[in-house]
């Protein structure tokens, strides 16, 4: 990848300028591997390659869930370990999301025994400073220190949960239980979104604890390089087969699973609902089939139709719109696939459809979060905007 002067440099990776691209920057992995703030480094030919390529994957991942990143491309083609990325001013701040107690957390909490189940997540704030080994800080005190703003925190809380909850998804289906994850975030310094809060730097093995089946001797992590008593070329040969591994798994994260969703109207009436739906299910990017069927004046038709779809679909997800029950009872007695009510709300069905494919598709499983947490967060801005003060019209007279 042709690449620029160089920006700044970490210990496992180096920024450079992106030629003709002012808004962006090309990050180049290394083969560097340390623990405890550097003070055990080695080197590990090929982990910067495995480490772009596990960032690559996670971030496409998240892109598709529609979660704000800095990653544009690159990081799983012929420039091995290098990938683009908007350029962000980077917020000096780790923020770690628990699912399940261990590490650091134990030691704060010695009464919370090691591997114990964390519900809800808990989320917390570190700054960066190696001096210091990157002590834990509050919310108030990144607030108190203008290190971000109050709505800045909360934005990073939220992201922050909802990318641990969706690659927690990603891993649960290959039976790896996520147990922590490191983030950062950085604000884009250019373009339209100038400002905006983006999930940035990396996200690699040596940013979570996995462990697979539940065991935690069965890590795969950056946590078996922390455990070595001795450290010879056997030792990271070990090391970089986790790694390996981990990134090979990692490659299926970003893949939706082709399902579908026909909606069936039971009449030329009932076209234009359906239509509405479709258009809702859209949004959530649900493929889509439309038909109008009768199950009072069609209804070999409804019957060849459901068996069509079976035979066409391995994921199908039934709509059966009508003014009345009937399409929907026949349907639902003569197909194995779920049968949903076309007259409840549009929202509300392209929730319950993405819900019952997200079981296995972990892109809609995101996109399902998302549409919740945008939900919440209307929600808490009405009610803010309720508690404002009412303007009082001038020479207004108060009895």
């Amino acid at each position: 990848m042709n690449k620029g002067t160089e920006v700044a440099r970490g210990k496992t990776k180096i920024l450079y300028e992106n030629p003709g691209q002012p808004q962006q920057l090309v990050v180049a992995q290394t083969d560097n591997i340390s623990a405890g703030d550097g003070a055990r480094r080695h080197v590990i030919t090929g982990k910067g390659r495995l480490a772009a390529q596990t960032t690559a994957r996670v971030f496409r991942l998240l892109n598709l869930c529609g979660l704000p990143t800095h990653y544009l491309s690159g990081g799983e083609d012929d420039d091995a370990n290098e990938m683009v990325v908007r350029r962000c001013t980077m917020i000096p701040l780790e923020v770690v999301t628990r699912g399940v107690a261990a590490g650091s957390f134990i030691k704060r909490n010695p009464s919370l025994q090691r591997g114990t189940l964390l519900v809800p997540r808990v989320i917390e704030f570190f700054f960066k400073d190696d001096a210091a080994h990157d002590p834990l800080i509050t919310p108030d005190q990144i607030i108190a220190r203008e290190i971000a703003s109050p709505q800045e925190v909360g934005i990073m809380t939220e992201l922050a949960r909802l990318t641990f909850d969706i690659l927690s998804h990603a891993w649960r289906r290959r039976d790896v239980l996520l147990v922590d994850l490191k983030i950062e975030f950085g604000r884009l310094t250019a373009g339209e979104n100038e400002g905006q809060l983006v999930i940035a730097d990396v996200i690699d093995n040596d940013s979570w604890r996995i462990w697979p089946q539940g065991r935690e001797e069965l890590m795969l992590d950056k946590q078996i390089y922390r455990n070595l008593q001795a450290v010879d070329d056997a030792a990271l040969e070990a090391v970089k087969a986790s790694y390996e591994r981990v990134a090979d798994m990692v490659g299926s994260f970003p893949l939706m699973r082709s399902g579908m969703a026909a909606v069936i109207a039971d009449s030329a009436g009932e076209i234009e609902r359906a239509n509405e739906m479709v258009r809702v299910l859209g949004q959530l990017g649900l493929p889509t089939v439309r038909h109008v069927a009768s199950a009072s004046a069609t209804p070999a038709f409804v019957m060849q139709l459901a068996q069509q779809l079976e035979a066409s679909f391995a994921r199908l997800i039934l709509v059966a719109v009508g003014e009345n029950d009937l399409l929907r009872s026949m349907l639902d007695s003569i197909s194995a696939a779920p049968v949903l009510d076309g007259t409840m709300e549009p929202q509300r069905l392209a929730m319950e459809c993405a819900k019952l494919l997200g079981l296995e598709d972990t892109v809609l499983y995101g996109r399902t979060l998302l549409m919740q947490a945008n939900a919440r967060s209307n929600v808490l801005h009405a009610d803010a905007s309720l508690q404002q003060p009412v303007p009082v019209p001038q020479g207004a007279a108060f009895g």
